[in-house]
């Protein structure tokens, strides 16, 4: 390990793992999942084309408790929800509505949505994240380590002739993508930032929006 470069406290590791189960992979089999921050928008889309959907609590904020975030935020939708209710305690059926009213109030709280992406597209199980209580946005923020996970589709743009320098944005971004500046208004590095959208809703003045990330 060179000078200066940080290494994972091997408790926390264990922790991850705990209850894991190795599983043999044939050679040259390769397996297509990647975790991807969901904005608000694409998960609103994903819960209305969802045939079933199931809701259930937070694993990580259950266990470590170290926030008083909603608790009833994680979802499968299609095929997972009969094995996800079968699998995991508190997981039930509910409707779109119940659902879309879930992914509302875990946004207004600031949390991330965070998905399992299979084959490049399918998701069909996502949850609502903070970084004081998920293990992996809690390393991928102390670490930086971008490369673990896909952003969204989009990214914030942000108007500073709207903006009243309030500060929220600061406080609630989970990537550090916004900072306090001289003249009292935030700055954005718009590379640091994963497009979650908690930012947008949260800003009193609508000076932050939502657009398209330009293709790379």
């Amino acid at each position: 390990m060179n000078e200066g470069e940080r290494r994972i406290p091997s408790e926390r590791v264990g922790e991850a793992v705990e209850g894991y189960h190795a599983t043999t992979i044939p050679v040259r089999v390769e397996i297509d999942v990647a975790q991807t921050i969901l904005s608000q928008p694409e998960a609103a889309e994903i819960l209305e084309g969802a045939e079933a959907i199931a809701l259930g609590p937070c694993y990580c904020r259950k266990e470590a408790k170290n926030c008083d975030a909603p608790l009833d935020v994680c979802i499968a939708v299609g095929g997972d929800v009969e094995e996800v209710i079968a699998d995991y305690e508190g997981f039930r059926v509910v409707s779109q509505e119940e659902a879309e009213e879930a992914l509302r109030i875990s946004h207004e709280a600031g949390l991330v949505h965070l998905a399992y992406c299979r084959g490049g597209t399918q998701i069909t199980q996502f949850c609502s994240c903070c970084s004081c209580c998920c293990w992996f946005l809690n390393t991928l923020k102390d670490y930086d380590y971008h490369e673990a996970i896909m952003e969204s589709n989009y990214v914030v743009a942000h108007d500073r002739e709207a903006c009243v320098g309030c500060g929220v944005c600061v406080d609630r971004c989970h990537f550090s993508a916004w900072s306090t500046n001289g003249d009292g208004k935030p700055n954005l590095v718009a590379e640091k930032c994963f497009g979650c959208g908690v930012c947008v809703t949260s800003c009193p003045s609508g000076a932050i929006s939502l657009i398209p990330r330009p293709e790379r």
